[in-house]
């Protein structure tokens, strides 16, 4: 598998996205399951079906390109925001990104590797491995670059994420990922309950860090992608549970920006499971 993963990333993202979109259609089609929580998620969410409709091909999208932006060459990024990611490394108060799952969240913690963490500051990401060997390998083979560096989902990549704020450093996370047990609580997400992550707000509580909410857009006919930056609107409250509240409605507000390019078919309302040591 890695193999045809080399060999895919030689393709145009174009032709790439192009068979995304195909995979996306073909797993809204045949699959009951994930069709349904697609529509209860955007029927949750108010979303008219011209807005959503894009989003089936989209959610393909993101996982054909995969082979390009993990071992290909570099593809046309564009800024909008970057000036407050300079700000906040300016102030060396660390920072906490938050990325939904919109547009193609890959790309922005490479996007800032490359402007900002290999001139300074890194980026230290969470993310949960894969549990097939040959995919974990070629995850961490593919996320370890200059200026970017990865931590587990376990007790172990929580310190690691503290100790590179209190460097000054980075972190990225995706604030709409249902966290291990213990690891959130429930607050409303597009009015229904969902078990969110605290980890954002206690990282950027704990250490001071500015919190700044980002994501990929990704753009037509495989022209790349735009990277939008903006400072979280309020600041973050010291409960827990009205702050898990504040991140969800910022993550509502932007993905109601671009309904097209969220993946409605991710589980979000779904229990936790437990946390690894």
């Amino acid at each position: 598998m890695t193999f045809i993963f080399r060999m895919l990333s030689h393709m145009p993202l174009l032709a790439l996205q192009a068979g995304g979109w195909l995979l996306g259609w073909m797993a809204f089609l045949a699959s009951p399951a994930y069709r349904q929580r697609f529509l209860e998620n955007v029927a949750q969410a108010g979303v008219a079906r011209n807005a959503w409709l894009p989003a089936v091909g989209e959610s393909g999208r993101l996982l054909a390109e995969l082979p390009r932006l993990w071992m290909g060459r570099p593809v046309p990024v564009f800024w909008d925001g970057a000036e407050h990611v300079q700000a906040a490394l300016n102030g060396q108060r660390g920072i906490v990104f938050l990325t939904p799952h919109l547009g193609c969240f890959e790309i922005t913690a490479q996007a800032y590797a490359q402007r900002f963490g290999v001139h300074g500051q890194a980026m230290t990401v969470l993310f949960r491995p894969p549990r097939k060997a040959w995919l974990r390998a070629v995850v961490q083979q593919s996320r370890q670059r200059p200026g970017l560096a990865t931590a587990p989902t376990t007790l172990g990549g929580v310190k690691q994420l503290i100790k590179a704020l209190k460097a000054g450093e980075c972190v990225g996370l995706l604030p709409d990922q249902v966290p291990p047990q213990g690891l959130g609580v429930w607050a409303p997400f597009f009015g229904q309950p969902a078990y969110t992550m605290t980890l954002s707000a206690r990282l950027a509580l704990q250490t001071g860090a500015a919190v700044l909410v980002a994501w990929g857009e990704r753009l037509p006919w495989g022209n790349g992608y735009s990277i939008h930056v903006s400072p979280l609107q309020h600041g973050l409250s010291a409960d827990m549970a009205e702050a898990a509240a504040q991140i969800n409605r910022a993550m509502e507000d932007l993905i109601l920006q671009k309904p097209q390019q969220y993946l409605w078919g991710y589980a979000r309302y779904k229990a936790p499971k437990a946390m690894v040591p």
